[in-house]
């Protein structure tokens, strides 16, 4: 089985990001979205979440997409929420999408 996990990290404080909001959304041929999961980071930021894949669904596109707007309380913080959308092209391989979030900015990248 497939498993999709993150660490996201605060750059402004070092620390990591804990209590995140996260969803996984199958992008389906119709422009619908089917809901996964939708989990909270643990305490380090991090969450790891099996993902039901076969042979059927590769190539399939998903959206994970993290809430980060109630995690800086900065009424000027532009982040609001981080989408990243990635194709699953192994029924056994792990999606590790790493984020550093502050109010204005992020980056990811993907990481086995």
């Amino acid at each position: 089985m497939a498993i999709v996990s993150s660490h996201i990290l605060d750059s402004v404080s070092g620390a990591s990001a804990g209590g995140i909001r996260c969803e996984l959304f199958q992008l389906m041929d119709d422009s619908s979205r089917q809901a996964i999961f939708d989990v909270l980071a643990d305490h380090e930021g991090r969450i790891s979440e099996t993902l039901d894949i076969d042979s059927t669904n590769l190539g399939c596109e998903f959206e994970l997409v993290m809430h980060a707007a109630d995690y800086f309380s900065e009424p000027t913080a532009v982040v609001r929420t981080v989408v990243i959308r990635f194709v699953t092209n192994d029924i056994d391989k792990r999606y590790h999408l790493p984020v550093m979030l502050s109010p204005h900015s992020y980056s990811t990248w993907w990481s086995q």
